[in-house]
């Protein structure tokens, strides 16, 4: 069993800025669990409690439907490239829309992308870390442009009919509120 902490320590907060990826993990009380990797330059750690993270668009929208139903949430990182460490956060988070107030704020500390779907404000309520010794080295080759190039091709409004067609239910069919 890994150490557990009330909080993000700085050590901990530099090992997170340093991933170039991280993992998210949520469920509902019934259906499918959903792990999601995520990259980009997507989130922020905002203090010993707080991570901010912005998600893209995606084939799935998931997490969004599995907190409007069980507000959990686990963050995770790996050391791939040269510390072996896997550390964890687990907590609660808020959805933030594009409509909501907090979003503007929010989203300002990311470069602009109206790809972005929406904002999760998560409270860390404990962390964990974890040797790390079984998990392979991977050097980071650099980010994709591929969602950059498929949201310009699509224009604002194709993303918005793209979340309307494609990420307003769960695997399970719960809402995401993607779409308000």
């Amino acid at each position: 069993m890994g150490e557990q902490f009330q909080s993000i320590d700085a050590p901990y907060q530099k090992f997170i800025e340093a991933q170039h990826i991280f993992f998210v993990g949520t469920a509902a009380a019934d259906g499918k669990v959903n792990v999601s990797p995520k990259g980009m330059d997507s989130l922020r750690v905002m203090g010993p409690n707080r991570v901010v993270w912005r998600n893209m668009t995606g084939s799935g929208n998931e997490t969004a439907g599995h907190l409007a139903q069980v507000n959990r949430m686990t963050l995770m990182w790996c050391g791939f490239e040269r510390q072996p460490m896997i550390y964890r956060a687990y907590g609660t988070a808020r959805t933030i829309h594009p409509r909501d107030a907090g979003w503007d704020d929010l989203n300002g500390m990311f470069e602009e992308a109206y790809e972005a779907r929406q904002i999760y404000d998560m409270t860390v309520e404990m962390t964990q870390k974890s040797c790390g010794f079984a998990v392979p080295f991977y050097e980071h080759a650099g980010e994709r442009d591929t969602l950059k190039k498929w949201a310009e091709n699509k224009g604002p409004d194709g993303v918005q009919d793209y979340w309307r067609d494609r990420n307003q239910k769960t695997l399970d069919g719960a809402s995401t509120g993607v779409i308000g």
